[in-house]
């Protein structure tokens, strides 16, 4: 089970946009994520036509290493450890460290 996944509020702290909060749209097996309007880099597309695509430069996110960011705990308003947990029906959830309270159920 990862502790990042696609949906969790979730703030940078290291890099260029430290400080910043967004949502995960995707969690990549490289150990990298993309997170909604974090780590926006301009990038130049060729206009395709068979695909109907304008050309120019387009603003995207690109994805930022799992180890620079943290969840956002909404409770204590601060980045947060993920910690796991076994509830008594045997299911697995993720919690976090600072107050033991369940992410998802």
């Amino acid at each position: 089970m990862n502790k990042l996944k696609k949906g969790d509020s979730v703030i940078v702290i290291a890099g260029k946009d430290k400080g910043k909060k967004g949502e995960v749209i995707r969690v990549m097996n490289n150990g990298k994520v993309l997170i909604t309007d974090i780590n926006l880099v301009k990038k130049h597309v060729k206009p395709n036509p068979n695909k109907e695509e304008t050309g120019g430069i387009i603003e995207r996110e690109m994805p930022l290493d799992a180890s620079n960011i943290m969840i956002y705990n909404p409770i204590s308003k601060k980045a947060d450890k993920v910690g796991f947990k076994f509830l008594e029906n045997g299911k697995k959830v993720r919690v976090y460290k600072s107050n033991k309270e369940v992410i998802d159920i």
